[in-house]
């Protein structure tokens, strides 16, 4: 089952249930973050809860996203407790990356620290079950005001380089009452970021993380496939400039997704009740490695089958700064 959410006419939430082409309201249902919470207080799988709450109204989602009304998949009533982080170095890449990785930490004598980090992933990410393994890369990107919606754009700040697309697996998570995470479901997500700025040194990938992000436009409820292909797209006035595939699930992956929710659950902070966490699994496959250098107006579009609606958004960047950010003295 996919989930998905639209805005109605007064601009209120809607949710919408979908099986194959099937898409329909879901009956009583104000939002998604309202539904996961009655799945957890009832002790019912969400797919249950709407079952029991019935379907009514059919949609038309296509329509809808083309329209602006698709908005994304799950927010927070107050967007400062929805939490968007990632992490990074998780991803094996196609057979020809993973050879050509292995034959490098065979052939080094020194690694780099992202080459130590993934290797590390290799040798330790994929812990037995009840086990823990090796922590992954981390970062985070920002919270609600930062969540993009599908369609909209990815605007990358004043103080960007560049604007780069890095396509994604999320899952989508709301803490219990008592602490405890529970699995919403996956989407896909735009994992924007600054990759030239990450490039002049290492440790600026704080800094070059700190960028708006994308997910949905829909959901994914229960088990994720675990070999996942997509592909990852930029359209240039219409005309699509780059295309590739992107490999994702735990197939190919260094990491375990059991290990890279513990590593970011782990902290007490992040099981605070009642509040969302969107976290990004890594990619792969960038535009960047292979010399693309984005534009304003170019429109990213990541899709893959088991995910249903394509994610699209258009990239901008706002105004070069003009000085520094003042600070005034109360």
């Amino acid at each position: 089952m996919l989930i998905s959410q639209i805005l109605r006419s007064d601009g209120s939430l809607a949710v919408v249930a979908r099986e194959g082409s099937e898409a329909a309201l879901v009956k009583g249902a104000a939002s998604t973050y309202a539904l996961a919470q009655e799945a957890i207080a009832s002790g019912r799988p969400l797919s249950a809860v709407i079952a029991a709450h019935g379907l009514g109204e059919a949609v038309d989602l296509s329509r809808l996203l083309d329209e602006g009304r698709v908005t994304l998949p799950v927010t927070h009533p107050d967007p400062a407790h929805l939490h968007l982080t990632g992490t990074g170095l998780t991803h094996l890449g196609s057979a020809s990356a993973r050879d050509a990785m292995h034959a490098k930490l065979d052939a080094a004598e020194t690694l780099t620290d992202s080459m130590k980090m993934f290797r590390m992933g290799l040798e330790g990410g994929r812990p037995a079950p009840g086990r823990i393994g090796v922590q992954p890369e981390w970062f985070y990107k920002g919270n609600g005001h930062s969540a993009v919606a599908p369609g909209q754009p990815l605007t990358a700040p004043p103080c960007a380089e560049d604007g780069g697309e890095e396509p994604e697996v999320a899952g989508t998570y709301l803490i219990g009452p008592d602490g405890q995470p529970f699995r919403i479901g996956w989407a896909l997500a735009n994992e924007f970021s600054d990759h030239v700025i990450e490039k002049v040194n290492y440790l600026w990938l704080a800094h070059s993380k700190l960028r708006p992000a994308s997910f949905g436009p829909e959901i994914l409820l229960g088990e994720l496939p675990a070999d996942v292909q997509g592909t990852s797209r930029i359209r240039r006035g219409g005309r699509v400039i780059w295309e590739k595939p992107f490999l994702s699930g735990e197939a190919n992956m260094s990491h375990s997704y059991a290990n890279l929710e513990h590593h970011h659950f782990k902290y007490d902070i992040f099981r605070q009740p009642g509040d969302l966490h969107v976290h990004m699994f890594g990619t792969a496959t960038l535009s960047v490695a292979d010399g693309i250098r984005t534009e304003a107006g170019d429109v990213f579009e990541i899709e893959a089958a088991p995910f249903g609606l394509p994610l699209k958004n258009p990239l901008a960047f706002a105004p070069k700064e003009t000085g520094p950010a003042l600070v005034k003295a109360l």
